[in-house]
């Protein structure tokens, strides 16, 4: 899957979960600032991230994803 496919996943899930608009999301968008997302947002965020990718991301690596270019590269970096 290429970073762009990911961003794309990416984009729509957190769409669905925070409602926004998915046109208003780049890799740049703080989950914190932008999205108002509180530590169980992020709990249940990463949670979806690991069904919709298929791998784990421990607690001290998910506490590090404060952006979705963050995410976008984690999940990029540790696909099966």
């Amino acid at each position: 899957m290429t970073e762009q496919e990911v961003f794309d996943k990416i984009v729509k899930l957190i769409a669905d979960k925070f409602e926004v608009d998915a046109a208003t999301i780049t890799k740049e968008t703080s989950f914190a600032k932008d999205l108002d997302a509180d530590s169980i947002d992020l709990v249940e965020f990463v949670l979806e991230l690991e069904d919709e990718f298929g791998s784990e991301i421990p607690d001290d690596d998910a506490e590090k994803i404060t952006t979705v270019g963050e995410a976008v590269d984690y999940i990029s970096l540790h696909q099966k």
